[in-house]
């Protein structure tokens, strides 16, 4: 058996796919859901994120079994069909989250360090220099350098908003209670559509598949590696769900909220001064450093790893398996699709409106969770595929079921309000 010894490294990959999945509409989702149900509705992070587990332990065990990424295995098993229905998938939802990305970083580093009068102006200015500085950051220092900024970034997010709700002096009974005893304040008042949209919207989309080229990075690739990987994995989605724990709380203490979107981040720092006295501007800019370093971390992650699946689909689509040396970030094709992510979605920040490019993304996201959990169902249920010992339990077959499901509703319930 592969042993390895303990150390850090060995969360890395965990980490890394936890904070890509926190963008700012998981922000925005957490804090309103804090400010309509307060902090009653915490265990839905915690199941949130343990659901995003499951899926990502799913295709883990998928790769690990068989050697292929979970790409490859649909288009194997489940037709043509599904690459096609990938390919304009992805394609769509690239070019609609680099740009909500690039919004938000902007209007993050515009509220911290305005260069420029007008806030629009100075959104669409720094979302180009964050495009452009991440897309250099891949190229030139490969998975470590970005691993290591990763790091970085996700330090100060989770810091930051952490202490901030600790600040905010919360009861803790309540929040215990919030975590334990699980209810649902006004359900038949738009409290169970709020439920199910914190519930799903944790841990990210599209994303989650990234996880699957990111520790082949770190040279995973025997079953033996499974165990580690499942710590790595809970390790992440443990930090993901006390990060959406945090921002719940803090919704709930901060009042009534107007704005929406990435204005909500500035709106939330603007309050949290007025509430916390002599350490009000203290603890807007700290917030404001986490919620940059949210939406930084989710975007440099984005521009990593989804060209993987590019280049993966690339392969496929030309009969080629995605299981060689090709398949890494100095393929033409990985870096022709990196280019493209971070040049395109530009004109979107010129010519489109922020607001509904997020609904018909929050639509393209809320269709993918689903076709996700319903592909390991049926890929890892099948013994002659991955072998009896990593074919899916019973209890993980129930909890894909009920990830299904709330998929679905959430799904169902994003769509009806983007309409």
């Amino acid at each position: 058996m592969n042993r390895r010894r303990w150390n850090w490294n060995i969360i890395g990959p965990g980490i890394l796919v936890a904070a890509t999945g926190v963008g700012a509409g998981d922000l925005a989702t957490a804090t309103l859901t804090g400010v309509h149900l307060g902090t009653a509705v915490l265990w839905a992070v915690a199941i949130g994120a343990l659901l995003k587990y499951v899926l990502n332990e799913g295709l883990t065990r998928w790769q690990l079994a068989t050697g292929t990424t979970l790409l490859e295995g649909s288009v194997r098993h489940l037709g043509g069909a599904a690459q096609v229905v990938f390919f304009v998938y992805l394609v769509g939802w690239s070019y609609l989250v680099a740009m909500a990305l690039m919004s938000a970083c902007g209007a993050a580093a515009h509220a911290i360090l305005p260069l420029v009068e007008d806030p629009s102006h100075g959104k669409i200015l720094y979302g180009v220099i964050h495009s452009l500085i991440a897309a250099v950051l891949v190229l030139l220092g490969g998975y470590n350098l970005f691993e290591q900024v990763m790091r970085v970034c996700i330090g100060v997010m989770f810091v930051t908003v952490c202490v901030t709700a600790v600040a905010l002096a919360p009861s803790w009974t309540e929040v215990l209670g919030g975590l334990f005893l699980p209810r649902i304040p006004r359900m038949f008042d738009e409290g169970l559509a709020w439920t199910i949209a914190l519930m799903g919207g944790v841990g990210g989309t599209v994303t989650v598949l990234c996880y699957g080229y990111w520790i082949r990075e770190e040279n995973r690739n025997s079953p033996d590696d499974l165990p580690l990987c499942r710590i790595d994995l809970a390790i992440g989605y443990g930090m993901t769900a006390l990060f959406g724990i945090a921002m719940v709380i803090i919704g709930s203490r901060i009042g009534q909220l107007d704005a929406k979107g990435v204005t909500l981040i500035i709106e939330v720092a603007n309050m949290l001064e007025q509430r916390l006295g002599g350490w009000g501007t203290f603890a807007r800019w700290a917030f404001l450093a986490g919620a940059w370093g949210a939406v930084f971390s989710s975007l440099l992650g984005v521009w990593q790893a989804v060209p993987y699946l590019f280049t993966d689909f690339w392969y496929l689509w030309r009969g080629r398996t995605g299981n060689h040396a090709d398949l890494s970030s100095r393929s033409p094709v990985y870096r022709t699709y990196l280019a493209l992510i971070a040049i395109v979605p530009i004109t979107g920040l010129v010519w489109f409106n922020f607001s509904t490019a997020m609904k018909v993304n929050g639509m393209m996201g809320a269709v993918f969770i689903p076709m996700l959990t319903a592909a390991l169902l049926v890929l890892n249920g099948r013994a002659s595929l991955v072998g009896a010992k990593y074919r899916n339990s019973v209890a993980t077959t129930v909890l894909l079921v009920v990830t299904l499901i709330v998929s679905v509703a959430a799904g169902a319930l994003q769509i009806a309000g983007s309409l």
